[in-house]
């Protein structure tokens, strides 16, 4: 009789990977009315380094605009390496897309802030992010992108 493997996760290390600051519009930005425009873009990826061990790096790319100039450009890749075992395929994936950079966002968020407060900005703490929503946002658009696919080659064999 197989022995079941129970889930396992862990964190082995949690660490920067890369950080960039671009301040292209200073000493100008300084003298205008600070109201600015904040545009945050993340990404995240995961590759497999070892028998269930696992990197995982959160990109966050935050632009601010003031009056329609660059103030700053500010991206971090924080990365992590995790241990997963003992799951299915559909929850280990939800770990390394979701769980794994959920845990990964307050260190970066500090950086970026940091990064911000040593530019010379007025401190910018970034809202937390649902990475569970965005995970099933991302399954469902890969669902409907396979539907489409599946229907275009119906389509294209019927012809």
């Amino acid at each position: 009789m197989a022995e079941e493997k129970s889930p396992q996760f862990s964190i082995q290390r949690i660490y920067l990977k890369d950080m960039s600051l671009e301040a292209p519009n200073s000493p100008q930005s300084f003298t205008q009315e600070w109201k600015p425009e904040v545009n945050l873009e993340m990404n995240t990826q995961s590759q497999e380094l070892g028998e269930d061990v696992y990197e995982v790096v959160l990109t966050l790319t935050v632009t601010a605009k003031n009056d329609g100039e660059t103030a700053f450009l500010i991206e971090v890749q924080q990365a992590g390496i995790f241990v997963i075992s003992g799951m299915e395929a559909a929850e280990s994936h939800h770990a390394l897309g979701a769980f794994c950079p959920n845990i990964l966002f307050p260190y970066a968020r500090e950086t970026i802030d940091s990064l911000v407060v040593k530019a010379s900005f007025p401190a910018l703490m970034l809202a937390p992010v649902n990475f569970d929503a965005l995970y099933a946002q991302q399954l469902e658009k890969l669902k409907q992108e396979a539907a489409d696919n599946s229907t275009e080659k119906t389509e294209e064999t019927q012809h």
